[in-house]
Parts: structure tokens; C-alpha cells; sequence
């Protein structure tokens, strides 16, 4: 725990303009991200006597070891620079909100020649337009399937528009009258984004003038007595108000607003937003929090709207936001919205009428979902903070283990051996932090060395960062002694063959039986590299690839995975580092150079996050190695030619029909295919004629030897 006085600045060097300011850990890692009108004065307030500060506060100063700012001219530069800083650092004690769940969107892709009407979820993408979000998916399809009647928008991927293109012949939707068969030149590309444009225009809430078009419509076919036209017209205009009336109206003057209600506790909060266009509620999406920072109800609103807008322009941004509780710096918050939206945005507090009873329902709406959260969510703060005091207890820590790190390896029959690392957090997993590795010390199935090689390469990297910023200095050998791996951690073994540039190494194992070094990188995998490298810079506070150590370091396995886990720290002069193993058959907790496992209690949450973060490093490495196998099973000779793309590879195939044919090819039958030069075709017959021929295919039924037509692999 740090004393704030020791890296308190002087009130002479704290400017008294607006400002944002960031404290940092001992490992420079940013920890928390703050605003201010005046920097003096609300950077001082951090300084006072600790009993008076807020726990949370308190904990975060106490964390922190030092403390920095930027200024910029207005406070709404400040907020734009806050929100920035939030997002690329990550700090552990600022508030970030969660999803509840991931919210389906009904999309237009205006950036492709024919735009498609589709569901999305995640991240936006540039150039589509998004309608929502949705409380299911069905809702939308739901909505889509009435409006292709009017809107006959193509809704097909990528791969069937193709095809459709190909045969000439387009797909049911495109018979049936609910698409306009772009694919097979029923309509321009012009034609069909102008009905995709229209759809748009629907969807955003200028319904009244295609419905009063399809009546006027209705009303001259049946006078010039078209009847199918005029009854085709009104089932049309009966399905767009059946697709209206799946929204009621809640504001009777087509307004244009979201509405945000916060419902918190002590220690967390739940937001809920309903977007209402037009007058009617189009989405409603939920957020939660933990109040890891001292905040109130207009604090948690400034930052619900700057993760909410952070990323929106133009109409994504409505003209009204409704709050519960105005910012701090409501001025400067109204500015910024507008500024996003690129016209005046009102930001206010509902006082009578339609909108404060609507905020009132909105409100319900986050009580009910904090309640919901608190009853289903197993990773409660209390739930949390209590396991991690009995996994302290249990194992002898000095502290709860606020950083745990599990390793697990996973093989098929000793093929695809990888290892996977997944990071927990204040017992919540933080993935932007898991890292996988491939195993290259050996060949074979071997458990216990994998996991040695894997902690030895990790920690590895660890010290090198140390180096990197100074922190860690190597100590000299004893004189006329080559040093021992404890005292030089980074020294390479003068027993190993020499790596690549650029990989470190690590000791060979003492009790390896072939005396196989295992490398400390591996230089294929990128998940195992730092891809900022060693340039020289001072450590920005981004989080850094095995920058930061752990309190705990857990492996999946027991009492052999453990000793091996104890030796590579130790081979590497780490101490500090707690290790400890858990044992699928009986969930034991097996810690170095104990003969009896610790063994919980079933109803214990520590056994029971210890079980979560087992389970997710399982499930990590077992993803990775499934991948890797279905890549190398789907391998083919053609992918050892050095420079052969996968656009050349298709072509190659597409023109032999298959491996065996290409096989069979002279140098000069191959140059005729487009694009493949003499030095390829003759590099692509010498891969072929290496690799060995796949054993032909046989028919178990009648033990017949088949012919091969394979389409890319032998």
C-alpha cells in the first residue's frame, strides 16, 4: 500500500485550468482517468487526510504511486480527452459499463453496390444503417418480413447473391415476390437503392407518406377496375401499419428522444435506455456497473453518455436526452453532444406529462433489471471479495490475489500441443489479457514439461519488461562462475543451439530425459509476442503483453504440474508469486512441496471461482487447439509455396478441377493458368512432386478402390 504523500505534487506545479489527470500504479499502468474544471483544485482533493476520503477513493489512491495531467483550453476537450483515455486504458477504477447482453440491430449495408437488410450485432460498422437496438431477434425479422412486401430489399448473404448471379436463377424469396432480384437484373443497382433508401426512411419514422402513397394508389387501380392491383396494394399498406403497430406511440408529438433512468445500491448500478423515434419506443438496451469509484447518480449519467454517444453522429445522436440527474457540467455535456450530432441537442430533467411517466417506466425497468442482476449474477462484488479472502486464507496469502492467473494444455494424442493463459481480475476475467502459446521445447505428450516451458517462457517476458524500464538490474555472477539461471534470468544456457534473432532463452530442464531446450518465444505465434517491441519509449500505461505479475498462478493439473510450475519461477530468481494447482477428479488444491492437498469446502466460493477460472483457461486452450487441428487437416501441399496466395491457390484448382490433376500437370500446363508465372509453376510442381500422394479412397461396402476428385487437399 502506498502512501499518497510520497508522490504528492506541490500546489505551485498543478495548473488552475481545465483539464484531464491520470494516477498510476507501480508498474505505470494507468488505474484511473478524471476531468476537471480546475486541476488544482480537484487533483488536491485527493490529497487530504485518508479518513476523510471515500473507500473507494481511498483505495485507489493508496494503489497508485503516481500522479499526472494534460491540460486543453475548454472543458468540453476535457470530456472528449477523458472519454478517449477511458477507452484506450482501461483503468480498473473508473466506472465501465457492461451489456446485460449483446443487442441485435436491424442494419442496411449502404456501403455495398446492393445493400442487404440484415440483423447485426457488436460493433458498427462505417457506412451501415443501424435501426434499434432490439429486444430480439425474431422481433426484427418479425418487422422485416411485413416490409418486404413494399421494401422488396435484398436480405441474402454474400455467397447466395453470387450464386443466384451465376445460374441466372434467384432464390425463393426473389419468386415470391419479396425481394427485387437484384442478383439476376430485374432492377438497376440505382432502382435498388433508392427502394433500400426508402425502407430507411420508413424504418427512421416517416411512415405517413408511403402509406398515404399505397392508398391513393389502392384507390385509382380499383377505379380504373385493376382489382388484384388495388387488393395487392391494400394487404401492402395493411402490412406496413401492422409493422407500425408493433411500436405503440408513447409521445404524441413524434418526438425524436432517448430516455435514461439509473437504479443503484451501494455498490452497484443498473442504467436503462429506451430510444424513442417518432414518438415510439424502436429499442431498449441495459447496462450494468460496479461503483469501483466514488460517484453519484449525475456521475454515473455523464459517463452512461459518454460511452453511450462516444462513438455516434449525426441522427445516431437524437435531439432530446432525457435524465434522471444532470452532469456536473451539464453546459459542456450539451456541447459536446451537439457537437457530435452537428445540431442543438437538449439535455434535461422531464418535469410533467407523457415524457416523466414514460421515465417513470424506464425507471421500473432498471429496478427490476438490478434486481435481476443482483439474484443471477454469481460474480457478485460481495460473492467476489469473499472468495478471494478464503482462497487467501486457504493458501496462506498475505492478501487477496486480486490478479489470478490459470494455465491449462491441451493436446489431441499428443498432436497440436498448445497451452492457454486467461487472466481474472478482481475475480472477473479480463480476455483483452489471455494469451495462448504453442509448445516447440519437444515433440510428444508431456504435461508436466509443457507447463514448465509455458510458465518459463511467460515470466520470461516479464523480466525483460522489468529490464526494459529499469526496474529489474541483473545481479553479477561469483567470480570465475557461470551464472546460475536464479542469478541471470535472461542469460542464455551456453548448452543450446542458438535461436532466432530476436527469442530469448530459457534453461533446459534438469530433469529432461533428451536434454531438449525449450525456447522462450515462440516466434510463430503471435499471441506470445509483444508486437510494440523494444523501442526505447517510457511505458505509456497501455496494458502491455506479460507486463504485469500476478498474486496467484493456478495450472490445471496436480501435485506434478504444480512442482513444475514452482521450478520455473524459481529457475528464474521470481519469488513472491504464489502457486497452486487444482485437481479435476476431486477439485483438490495442491500446493509445492506439500504432500496433502487443501481441500475447500463444496460450498466455498473460493473453490468456486477457482473452479471458473479452471474451467475458462480448459475452454481457451481447447479452442485453440481444435483450431489449429482443423487448419492443419485442412492443409495442402500448395500451402508450402512460398508466395502462392490463396487467390492464385483457387485459381490453380479451379482450373485442374483437382490436386491429383495438378499433380499431373507439366510446368507448361500450369503456366497457362492466369497469373502463375515459370518460377511458380515451377516452385508449385516441385511442392507437389515432394509431397506424397493421400491413399486412395476405398468403398467399404465393396472394398473398391475409388478414384480421387478431390477440390484442394490429398
Amino acid at each position: 500500500m502506498a502512501d499518497p504523500s510520497s508522490y504528492r505534487p506541490s500546489p505551485g506545479q498543478i495548473p488552475d485550468s481545465p483539464g484531464v489527470y491520470k494516477f498510476r500504479d507501480e508498474h505505470r499502468r494507468v488505474i484511473y482517468v478524471g476531468k476537471a474544471k480546475n486541476l488544482r483544485q480537484r487533483v488536491a482533493n485527493y490529497f487530504q487526510d485518508l479518513a476523510h476520503l471515500h473507500p473507494r477513493t481511498r483505495t485507489m489512491v493508496t494503489t497508485a504511486a503516481s500522479v499526472e495531467w494534460t491540460v486543453v483550453s475548454t472543458e468540453v476537450e476535457a470530456l472528449q480527452l477523458e472519454y478517449t483515455w477511458i477507452k484506450e486504458f482501461d483503468p480498473r477504477f473508473n466506472v465501465k459499463y457492461r451489456d446485460d447482453k449483446s443487442y441485435p440491430y436491424l442494419a442496411v449495408t449502404l456501403n455495398e453496390e446492393f445493400p442487404r437488410v440484415q440483423v447485426m450485432r457488436g460493433a458498427k460498422k462505417k457506412g451501415v444503417r443501424y435501426f434499434g437496438p432490439y429486444g430480439h431477434a425474431w422481433a426484427i425479422r418479425e418487422t422485416v418480413d411485413l416490409m418486404l412486401r413494399v421494401f422488396p430489399v435484398r436480405t441474402c448473404s454474400a455467397g447466395v447473391f453470387k450464386n443466384a448471379a451465376r445460374t441466372g436463377r434467384p432464390c425463393l424469396l426473389g419468386y415470391i415476390d419479396k425481394c427485387s432480384a437484384p442478383c439476376v437484373g430485374r432492377v438497376t443497382p440505382e432502382e435498388h437503392r433508392e427502394l433500400a433508401e426508402d425502407f430507411c426512411d420508413f424504418m427512421a419514422g416517416r411512415t405517413g407518406t408511403y402509406i398515404r402513397r399505397l392508398e391513393k394508389d389502392m384507390m385509382q387501380a380499383a377505379e380504373e377496375m385493376e382489382y388484384e392491383r388495388a387488393a395487392r396494394l391494400r394487404d401492402d399498406a395493411g402490412a406496413l401499419k401492422r409493422a407500425m403497430e408493433k411500436s405503440a406511440v408513447v409521445l404524441a408529438d413524434a418526438t425524436d428522444a432517448d430516455l435514461i433512468a439509473v437504479a443503484e445500491d451501494e455498490l452497484e448500478a443498473a442504467l436503462q435506455i429506451f430510444h424513442v423515434r417518432g414518438g415510439r419506443v424502436r429499442g431498449q438496451r441495459g447496462w450494468v456497473t460496479d461503483k469501483v469509484e466514488a460517484v453519484d447518480t449525475a456521475g454515473l449519467v455523464e459517463h452512461a453518455l459518454q460511452q453511450l454517444y462516444g462513438e455516434e453522429r449525426g441522427d445516431a445522436v437524437p435531439k432530446e436526452v432525457l435524465v434522471p440527474a444532470l452532469p456536473e457540467d451539464t453546459a459542456a455535456v450539451s456541447q459536446w453532444l451537439a457537437e457530435r450530432r452537428g445540431s442543438q441537442v437538449s439535455l434535461r430533467i422531464p418535469q410533467r406529462g407523457d415524457k416523466k411517466d414514460l421515465m417513470a417506466t424506464v425507471q421500473r425497468n432498471a429496478q427490476q433489471a438490478l434486481g435481476l442482476h443482483k439474484t443471477k449474477r454469481a460474480s457478485d462484488l460481495t460473492t467476489r471479495s469473499r472468495a478471494l479472502e478464503e482462497i487467501a486464507e486457504a493458501l496462506g496469502l498475505d492478501a487477496a490475489p486480486l490478479r489470478i492467473e490459470c494455465y491449462d494444455i491441451s493436446h489431441l494424442q499428443g498432436d497440436d500441443v498448445v497451452a492457454s493463459m486467461v487472466v481474472f481480475e478482481d475475480g472477473l476475467a479480463r480476455k483483452s489479457e489471455y494469451r495462448r502459446f504453442q509448445i516447440k521445447g519437444f515433440e510428444g505428450q508431456d504435461d508436466v514439461r509443457s507447463m514448465h516451458e509455458v510458465i518459463g517462457r511467460r515470466f520470461k517476458r516479464y523480466l525483460q519488461e522489468k529490464e526494459r524500464t529499469g526496474e529489474w538490474e541483473q545481479p553479477p555472477p561469483v567470480s570465475g562462475e557461470a551464472p546460475h539461471p536464479a542469478q541471470s534470468p535472461l542469460a542464455p544456457d551456453p548448452t543450446q543451439v542458438p535461436s532466432a534473432p530476436g527469442s530469448a532463452q530459457v534453461p533446459s530442464l534438469p530433469d529432461s530425459p533428451q536434454g531438449v531446450p525449450a525456447p522462450a518465444t515462440d516466434a510463430t505465434d503471435p499471441r506470445d509476442t509483444d508486437p510494440r517491441g523494444d523501442d526505447g519509449r517510457e511505458d505509456d500505461g497501455r496494458p502491455k503483453r506479460f507486463a504485469y505479475p500476478p498474486q496467484l498462478v493456478v495450472v490445471d493439473g496436480g501435485q506434478p504440474q504444480v512442482a513444475a510450475a514452482r521450478r520455473a519461477l524459481d529457475e528464474l530468481g521470481i519469488d513472491g508469486i504464489a502457486v497452486c494447482g487444482l485437481a479435476k477428479r476431486l477439485e483438490e488444491v495442491w500446493l509445492p512441496d506439500d504432500d496433502d492437498p487443501v481441500v475447500l469446502p463444496r460450498s466455498s466460493e473460493g473453490l468456486y471461482l477457482l473452479q471458473r477460472v479452471r474451467d475458462e483457461a480448459h475452454r481457451f486452450a481447447i479452442t485453440y487447439q481444435r483450431s489449429k487441428r482443423a487448419k492443419r487437416i485442412r492443409s495442402s501441399p500448395l500451402d508450402d509455396v512460398a508466395g502462392l496466395g490463396e487467390t492464385r491457390k483457387q485459381a490453380l484448382i479451379k482450373h485442374f478441377g483437382s490436386v491429383k490433376k495438378l499433380r499431373q500437370a507439366t510446368i507448361e500446363e500450369i503456366c497457362q493458368v492466369p497469373g502463375i508465372g515459370r518460377r511458380t509453376a515451377e516452385s508449385v510442381a516441385a511442392a507437389l512432386a515432394a509431397a506424397a500422394p493421400a491413399a486412395p479412397a476405398v468403398n467399404t461396402a465393396t472394398g473398391e478402390i475409388m478414384e480421387e476428385d478431390d477440390g484442394g487437399t490429398s
